[in-house]
């Protein structure tokens, strides 16, 4: 394709675009995090991913890590030992959670004491959720929804009084019940997979830089403006922009990432894998 009719596409799409997108770049309104985000380097183990640009601190990041985290007294082990392979899970939505600046357009209001702010409807990759899912059906649980109901009386979470523990298959019986359930939907279960540039990935290889930046770019544009007209671009403007690096497609306007065919070319490969 010629570099003119790319230059122009390129130039029409920033042209109709905001200098700085409220929704880009952010750290919620909540208890333990950052105001703005930024460099973390000694951000601990699982949560180290964010590292160039976090949310989170170093502190946070390994407080993320125990089993009763001094972050919200919460007890993974309310129902026995959670078995390394669930708990490891627990651990990355965590590290999702208080450390990602990429969750900017599923920000909602809290009616918390302890928070402003949360996330609701984050489209969750396939693979992620179904391995989550996976590598937690064996654990045991006394509750569907982790956000609310516990017996706080000792300061730490304890099953409600009545209730009993059961393997996640019977609480959670589907992928999409667990990930949307257990935090009050916090997360939406999607059959968009990995790379596809259209679901928050909790795990990902940071050598290949950070694919949910071009996620929230996505759906920043889609929460302000139509996608009506986009289709009208050639298809090799679509080739073109695939045969770019996702390093430098986190840097184009989201108009041109959003593309449908750019989504289902560019998106043939992953990011990392668990």
């Amino acid at each position: 394709m010629a570099a003119g009719p790319m230059l122009l596409v390129l130039l029409a799409a920033g042209a109709v675009l905001p200098a700085r997108d409220p929704l880009l770049n952010v750290c919620m309104d909540a208890k333990h995090h950052k105001s703005k985000p930024g460099p973390e380097d000694k951000l601990h183990d699982q949560c180290s991913p964010w590292k160039d640009n976090a949310c989170c601190t170093a502190n946070t990041s390994s407080e993320a890590h125990k089993d009763e985290s001094n972050l919200y007294n919460f007890n993974w082990n309310h129902c026995g030992v959670m078995p390394p392979k669930c708990k490891r899970h627990f651990i990355q939505d965590t590290c999702l959670y208080e450390c990602s600046p990429n969750l900017g357009p599923w920000i909602d209001q809290a009616d918390s004491s302890w928070r402003r702010e949360r996330i609701l409807h984050v489209p969750l990759c396939q693979e992620d959720c179904e391995q989550w899912w996976e590598d937690c059906r064996d654990a045991v649980t006394c509750k569907e929804n982790w956000h609310k109901g516990w017996n706080w009386a000792t300061g730490r979470n304890r099953c409600p009084w009545g209730s009993m523990c059961r393997p996640f298959s019977e609480v959670f019986p589907r992928p999409k019940d667990l990930c949307e359930k257990i935090w009050s939907h916090s997360y939406k279960y999607t059959t968009a997979r990995r790379g596809s540039g259209r679901c928050i990935q909790m795990w990902f290889d940071p050598a290949q830089g950070n694919p949910n930046v071009v996620v929230a770019k996505y759906y920043s544009w889609k929460k302000r403006s139509s996608p009506a007209g986009m289709e009208d671009l050639a298809p090799e403007s679509d080739q073109a922009l695939c045969a770019l690096p996702w390093s430098v497609l986190v840097l184009l306007p989201p108009a041109l990432v959003l593309l449908p065919e750019v989504a289902r070319g560019c998106g043939s490969h992953g990011w990392g894998s668990l």
